[in-house]
């Protein structure tokens, strides 16, 4: 199960990221968190920038609006997003 965290200002999720795969995609829930394959390799923070600008294109936000807050040379993230409401991440699961 998805662990969501929603507060004022805004969501907390963990990411599984599968860095040098042959498409961006949302996978579904693996775990706790939202797995996300994602084509660039993981060297120099481009992993972590792909998936940056992947979640601003998936939800239709700006990239300013996401954060990584932890895991920044790991497979698992931790993802703050600012003024997006959990309904919104869940709705973008499904699809």
């Amino acid at each position: 199960m998805l662990n969501l965290k929603e507060d004022k200002n805004g969501v907390v999720f963990t990411v599984k990221v599968q860095p040098r795969s042959s498409k961006n995609e949302i996978c579904g829930i693996y775990g706790d968190a939202v797995k996300i394959k994602l084509t660039s390799p993981p060297v120099e923070g481009e992993a972590n920038e792909s998936l940056i600008n992947f979640l601003s294109k998936s939800l239709n936000i700006s990239k300013g609006q996401i954060e990584i807050i932890g895991g920044h040379k790991s497979k698992n993230k931790l993802i703050k997003m600012r003024g997006v409401k959990r309904e919104r991440i869940e709705e973008c699961l499904k699809q």
